[in-house]
């Protein structure tokens, strides 16, 4: 007895209009292309990049009945080595985002950057958070879980590596995040604040007192040796 195969519809990825598969899929050839950038690109300014990394539903319960609220924790950032967070609270998921948008740009700080990655590799910490960000080579893309690549791709960083070794809290990670943004250093700015000239190789500097040193030790000698032919 011969079985009608082809009758049989197609099974989940497959079906037309799956996730991503069919043409009426997110992500299909029939959907709209969404322009580059982040998401949501557009609402904190033409020059800016938002991502809304976690909505938050708050609910108050008070003597006549429920509260409801929302959160939401913003990225912002310029693409360039500038990005800031913030945390919006309303009525309404609009409002919330937008009053986190304010926020984050009135927080925004300047991230050195080296190329498209970062200059060194640096462990960020904040309460039970800790981050881990390393420099990658070109090509290598920003390895990052969603709210750590928010805030490096908000800053224009393009190669890293990363790994969220505490909580998974959002508001913990990204503030991890920005301790460790925070404690990026570029190498000419260290060689400055140690008192040596960017262009000079790093061991001139203690080069010249070890010399000097080794000369005074050897003039008693010559002295002495001197003394005793005389």
């Amino acid at each position: 007895m011969s079985t009608n195969v082809a009758s049989r519809p197609p099974r989940f990825g497959n079906r037309p209009g799956g996730p991503g598969r069919g043409p009426g899929g997110p992500g299909g050839p029939g959907a709209p292309q969404r322009p580059a950038g982040a998401l949501g690109e557009g609402r904190a300014g033409a020059d800016l990049i938002d991502h809304v990394v976690h909505i938050n539903r708050v609910t108050k319960v008070v003597k006549g009945g429920k509260n409801f609220s929302f959160s939401a924790l913003v990225i912002v950032g310029d693409g360039k080595g500038r990005v800031g967070y913030g945390a919006g609270k309303a009525k309404e998921v609009p409002m919330a985002i937008k009053k986190g948008i304010e926020m984050a740009k009135k927080t925004m700080i300047s991230v050195p950057l080296k190329g498209s990655t970062i200059p060194h590799p640096v462990i960020g910490h904040y309460g039970a958070g800790r981050v881990l960000l390393k420099p990658a080579s070109e090509g290598t893309g920003v390895i990052a879980g969603g709210a750590v690549r928010a805030v490096l791709e908000s800053v224009g960083v393009q190669n890293v590596l990363t790994k969220s070794l505490g909580t998974t809290n959002p508001h913990n990670v990204v503030k991890a995040t920005f301790d460790a943004l925070k404690n990026l250093h570029l190498e000419d700015a260290i060689m400055r604040s140690r008192g040596r000239g960017a262009g000079a190789p790093a061991g001139a500097a203690e080069a010249a007192p070890a010399t000097a040193a080794a000369l005074e030790a050897a003039a008693p000698v010559e002295t002495e040796a001197a003394e005793t032919k005389g």
